[in-house]
């Protein structure tokens, strides 16, 4: 577990590699090639602390068509995992997310992002301290709009519950390296594996 909360300097960043990690691209619980975006649908990578319960969150909501655990938003080229818990890549565990807005419009999804985690904790998530368990939203720019629509929201129900400030990254989508093959639908697979998933009780109003 990494313990470092400072983002890597330059000259800390491990060089990664230029080929991606070989991994199978079945998505078990789905049914889908974890790559695929299917027509009408959209992506969006969300990170709300260690990605197996973020995943098993997200693939159970109705609308949501594919799910994908990855690293995103750092600096090392298809980084293993190993890596990433070094905090020498900078990269944050995320889920790529991809939902058909028809079923599930995006702020409905941000709210279920919101209220199952707590974005106010920096570089952590409860006992999980480090870089790669910071909270992340990484989409378009019009996606960016309903996120900081939602946290302006949010945040209003945290303070009055005496929580300090969101701190959830929102950033242009950067390159998604997806993860190792026995990290995709872990808890499928370990139904009694960890996890730390757990929000604040409050409630993102619509």
């Amino acid at each position: 577990m990494a313990r470092s909360t400072d983002m890597p300097t330059p000259n800390q960043v491990l060089p990664g590699r230029d080929e991606p990690l070989a991994i199978d691209y079945h998505n078990i619980v789905l049914d889908i090639d974890m790559r695929e975006t299917p027509p009408g649908c959209e992506e969006i990578l969300l990170a709300m602390g260690c990605f197996w319960g973020a995943e098993r969150h997200f693939w159970q909501l109705p609308g949501v068509v594919n799910t994908a655990v990855g690293y995103a938003g750092g600096q090392t080229p298809n980084p293993t995992y190993e890596e990433v818990c070094s905090g020498q890549t900078g990269h944050t565990e995320i889920v790529r997310v991809v939902y058909d807005p028809n079923e599930v419009p995006l702020s409905k999804l941000l709210k279920s992002f919101w209220e199952a985690h707590d974005p106010t904790q920096g570089m952590r998530q409860g006992n999980d301290i480090g870089t790669q368990y910071r909270s992340a939203i990484y989409g378009d720019e019009a996606q960016l709009a309903v996120a900081r629509e939602t946290a302006a929201r949010f945040q209003e129900e945290l303070s009055k519950q005496g929580k300090g400030e969101i701190t959830t990254e929102l950033a242009a989508k950067p390159t998604f390296y997806f993860a190792e093959t026995y990290h995709q639908q872990y808890l499928y697979k370990n139904p009694m594996g960890y996890c730390g998933l757990k929000g604040t009780g409050a409630v993102c109003p619509l």
